[in-house]
């Protein structure tokens, strides 16, 4: 076999071409590499070559706009690896070939020692080598474009679930308790909380700026009486308690479907600054993977079973766990965001659930089971609503929110009776989400019958504190007395406290 001088010209001419590919995408813009430790994604890049309007529809529905041209993107990648491919298949084919004689020769010289078989290894290896930095080119030249692939996959958001409303309107779909016949608005909590010293903000925002909190006196007993509540309630529903890690890896966070900026540049997480996090070209070290707080106990708890393979019978396994989360989008100061309706730091008891293929549904409504008890016997009224595609984030493909009554969000015209109101008056306290195969597909979380099949993810919030508890300030609150009744069902960790009164001055 002879490799002739016009089979490499050739060849390099499939290499250039392969270059000019990458190049023409400069405009994309693709995630940060990730780092070795990072789990292998296992994208279903298939069904985006076979669907991709579906998915840029989806990213329209879903306001995902930059990410609308990256399922036709992927195409065009596609078909320029494809045609590479078949530029240099002769070459390839070349190539294996060489590598096969050479091969026979070793196992005959093992077997006849005496024969003379130099030359023609000679002749075999200067053909290996006239290849081998073309053929190295263009192998690297397709490995990028298949990277680029994977990082404009990546980026799509879930397929938006059949039951999931399109557009921005939210669909009513429950109600929890009936709403007050007296409502309180004139108080908020945050003047409630400072009149019955709960809260604190100006001694927080001396220690940690605007969107912090201290909580104090039987505030800070609440906090602690509502985790315990909660966890409770979660147990006698089958979910086994885990206290998960506050710092997660970047990229794992990534994978869950949250990233540091959102779709309009704001930032969303607060990343970790680490000593010797920059890497060496030179020695190859890569350096430390970066961190960021969780905003959510979903992320360590989806990561938690990363590189792993559940076993039958393993499922559905579901969790549940308190934890702090962190939000760097606090939101600009106004009447809905005041006080502890949105804050940079807070506590929450998270439910995740892995469950199979068609089960998903039955993991989300334990969780909208737990949600509506523990409302429910918080004496809260609440609605329930099954949220929007505008609304849904990365991961998700159904949510269903469900929003608390806060008295003083509902704002009157003046004389006209309370309930004709200009603001409805109601704020989401807890959400649940399915989120089928997208952050299992990102983790590497996979099911050990077949290699092809991974697990669908469900995750819901319990209980998170602040909002819970501005609810029950503003619900509880007596305009006599000036006091606030504390729910029955927390009382046994109240220590004798069933009602929250003005205490003597000193």
């Amino acid at each position: 076999m002879i490799v002739t001088h016009s089979t490499v010209s050739r060849f390099r001419s499939c290499v250039t071409s392969a270059s000019i590919v990458r190049s023409s995408s400069s405009h994309v813009k693709v995630a940060p590499k990730r780092p070795s430790i990072a789990p292998k994604f296992s994208l279903n890049i298939k069904h985006i070559r076979e669907n991709p309007d579906l998915y840029t529809q989806t990213c329209v529905d879903r306001n995902y706009l930059a990410q609308k041209d990256n399922p036709h993107r992927i195409i065009q990648l596609f078909s320029a690896w494809k045609q590479s491919q078949l530029d240099t298949r002769d070459v390839r084919r070349q190539s294996n070939n060489i590598h096969l004689q050479l091969g026979r020769l070793q196992r005959k010289e093992a077997d006849d020692p005496r024969g003379s078989i130099f030359d023609e290894q000679d002749e075999l290896l200067l053909q290996a080598q006239a290849l081998e930095p073309t053929l190295t080119k263009v192998s690297e030249a397709e490995a990028d474009i298949n990277e680029e692939i994977q990082s404009l996959a990546a980026e799509l958001p879930n397929l938006t679930s059949q039951e999931t409303p399109l557009g921005k309107e939210a669909r009513v779909i429950g109600y929890i308790n009936e709403q007050p016949a007296e409502l309180n608005t004139q108080f908020n909590h945050v003047d409630i909380g400072k009149h019955l010293d709960l809260l604190d903000f100006a001694a927080a925002s001396t220690t940690s700026g605007w969107g912090w909190y201290f909580l104090k006196n039987e505030g800070a007993l609440l906090e602690q009486a509502l985790i315990q509540y909660a966890l409770g309630v979660a147990i006698r529903h089958g979910f086994a308690v885990v206290s998960p890690p506050s710092m997660v890896y970047a990229h794992i966070a990534s994978a869950c479907g949250f990233q540091p900026r959102d779709q309009g540049g704001e930032q969303q997480s607060y990343t970790i600054a680490q000593n010797e996090n920059k890497g060496d070209v030179k020695t190859g070290h890569e350096g430390k993977p970066e961190m960021t707080l969780a905003g959510t106990a979903e992320i360590p708890f989806a990561g938690m079973k990363a590189n792993t393979r559940f076993e039958g019978g393993e499922l559905p396994l579901h969790v549940v766990g308190a934890s702090r989360c962190y939000r760097a989008e606090a939101g600009a100061r106004g009447t809905d965001t005041k006080g502890l309706y949105r804050v940079h730091e807070f506590t929450k008891v998270e439910m995740f659930s892995w469950t199979i293929k068609g089960k998903e549904v039955d993991a989300f409504e334990s969780m909208l089971a737990v949600q509506k008890e523990i409302l429910g016997d918080l004496g809260l009224h609440c609605r329930i609503q099954e949220m929007p595609s505008s609304d849904l984030g990365a991961s998700a493909s159904r949510k269903i929110d469900i929003e608390a009554f806060f008295p003083s969000r509902r704002d009157t015209f003046g004389t006209v009776p309370c309930r004709q109101l200009k603001n409805d008056g109601y704020g989401e306290v807890t959400s649940a989400s399915i989120c089928t195969d997208y952050q299992t597909r990102r983790l590497n979380t996979r099911l050990s019958q077949r290699k092809s099949d991974f697990p669908y993810t469900v995750n819901g919030t319990a209980l998170a504190v602040p909002r819970v508890l501005a609810a029950l300030l503003e619900n509880g609150w007596s305009k006599k007395y000036k006091s606030v009744k504390i729910p029955e069902v927390l009382h046994k960790w109240m220590h004798g406290t069933t009602t929250i009164e003005k205490k003597p001055k000193r």
